[in-house]
């Protein structure tokens, strides 16, 4: 009966551990749109890069708040431990006194209060306007490196998306290459015993079935890899359980709608047609108007050329409206300010003030030449950022089209490769061909396999490749702004 009970219990126990390693699992599962929208929510790297535009965003607000007045209150205290004392001639005092006498006169009081409002307003400054143009095309700059970032993020994850399925595919092969293999020791193993096999056919076996293992590892080692990667990304604490949804090898990519829901998501996860009449140039017109590294130089221009209006504009007066209203109060003694209001001493003024600039050691003039200076370069910059954009896209462009071509050669020799497969394994089975045909043919189909998974793993990445050369990069650019800017 304790027995019983115990190996209930022991069942029980293994059930639980089963069942918890199983949610392990499941919570580490991702398709393609979830990694990236997890990577998108979690990612240190877009973090940074919105509080780079928090802070460009409170510098435009600092930039208008030159447009307000600014109003100043003071108030101070100070207790005379010794009047000062000043000499004045007796002749005030006495005009019959020697002109030459000077008579000691204490100036002040013991205590002192002083307290003022001062009122600026701004009626013109030739460097506010700039300064609030400049601060704007700041912010617009931080802007696109958010979205900069955010694209640069979800191109890391799809492109190590895609290695993961290529390495677990490779191991899922390998693993189907064994367990050919080992059916094909097993069956040459029991010919031997009939004599219709050689001592050489089965060592052979052997040695390829020992030479898949180090393969096997490798495969294995980069899918610890890549999930270590991928868990960086998505910002996980563990990534050792983590699974990413679909598969190479099933991947068709001229029928979408000829595939799983996983892969069906992979495929279409892309911002362009895959029709070969999109013309390059049309893509590099896009590129123009959205790759955030153009649009960043279009901004800095706009940068340049506000900080060159701001440095002519120097050379304009500033004119301000002021005014101010202040209280003076003496007393002896102890201090008692409110005793005697006949103490106390009211100003008020009100004026306008110009400030011209004349000469400034052609200080001015230095910073106008530098600042054409940065402007010629950013230009510069520009038309050597649209070139390499141009050929960029064009290269990619190429190596996405051959990537196509060649999983379309590879899925044809996939299908001979096993269709060959088929017919040496029955011929085989029935002596017709030799352990050597059999082990080639499995090398074959293995190879194809395995060349297929890597002919769709370079269409993806120059998919991916492509939607950033663009600047057009899906669950970033379909993002509203405020969804992606928060």
């Amino acid at each position: 009966m304790k027995k019983s009970i115990c190996s209930y219990s022991l069942f029980i126990l293994l059930t639980f551990f089963i069942s918890a390693e199983s949610m392990i699992a499941q919570e580490h599962s991702f398709g393609l749109k979830e990694a990236i929208r997890t990577a998108l929510e979690n990612s240190d790297d877009i973090k940074d890069a919105r509080l780079d535009l928090e802070i460009a965003s409170e510098q435009v607000s600092e930039a208008r708040s030159t447009l307000f007045p600014k109003i100043d209150a003071s108030a101070a205290y100070s207790r005379n431990l010794a009047v000062a004392s000043n000499f004045l001639p007796a002749v005030i005092f006495d005009p019959s006194a020697d002109p030459s006498e000077l008579i000691p006169v204490q100036f002040g009081s013991d205590n002192i209060w002083q307290s003022n409002i001062n009122v600026e307003q701004s009626l013109f400054s030739p460097t506010i306007v700039g300064g609030m143009s400049a601060a704007s095309r700041f912010r617009d700059i931080q802007r696109e490196s958010v979205r900069g970032r955010a694209q640069s993020v979800v191109t890391r994850v799809r492109l190590i998306y895609y290695g993961l399925l290529l390495s677990q595919e490779q191991v899922r092969l390998v693993e189907n290459s064994i367990a050919r293999l080992d059916k094909s020791l097993k069956e040459t193993s029991a010919l031997r015993e009939v004599g219709l096999a050689t001592d050489y056919d089965v060592l052979r076996l052997e040695v390829e079935l020992a030479n898949l293992s180090p393969s096997l590892l490798q495969a294995k080692s980069s899918v610890m890899e890549l999930r270590r990667d991928l868990g960086i990304e998505l910002v996980l604490e563990r990534s050792d359980e983590l699974v990413v949804l679909g598969s190479l090898a099933q991947i068709t990519i001229d029928d979408i709608e000829n595939n799983s829901v996983a892969n069906r998501e992979i495929l279409e996860f892309s911002s362009w047609s895959l029709e070969t009449e999109v013309v390059t140039e049309n893509l590099f017109g896009v590129a123009q108007g959205a790759r955030p590294d153009l649009r960043t130089l279009d901004q800095s221009e706009d940068l340049r050329r506000a900080e060159l209006r701001i440095e002519q504009a120097r050379y304009l007066p500033e004119i301000v409206l002021f005014g101010s209203y202040g209280v003076t109060a003496q007393q002896n003694g102890s201090p008692d300010f409110f005793a005697n209001s006949q103490l106390r001493a009211f100003s008020q003024q009100a004026g306008l003030r110009i400030t011209w600039p004349l000469f400034g050691g052609f200080s001015k003039d230095a910073r106008i030449d530098q600042k054409q200076a940065a402007l010629r370069q950013v230009r510069v910059q520009r038309r050597l950022a649209n070139s390499r954009a141009d050929a960029e896209i064009k290269t990619i462009w190429d190596q996405l089209q051959k990537a196509r071509l060649s999983a379309q050669g590879q899925r044809k020799a996939v299908e001979q490769a096993e269709r060959g497969f088929e017919i040496v394994s029955a011929e085989y089975r029935e002596g017709v061909m030799g352990q050597l045909e059999l082990t080639d043919a499995e090398v074959a189909l293995r190879q194809s396999e395995f060349n297929y998974a890597g002919a769709v793993y370079d269409f993806l990445v120059a998919q991916a490749n492509l939607d950033l050369a663009v600047g057009k990069v899906p669950m970033v650019d379909s993002t509203s702004q405020n969804e992606l800017l928060k």
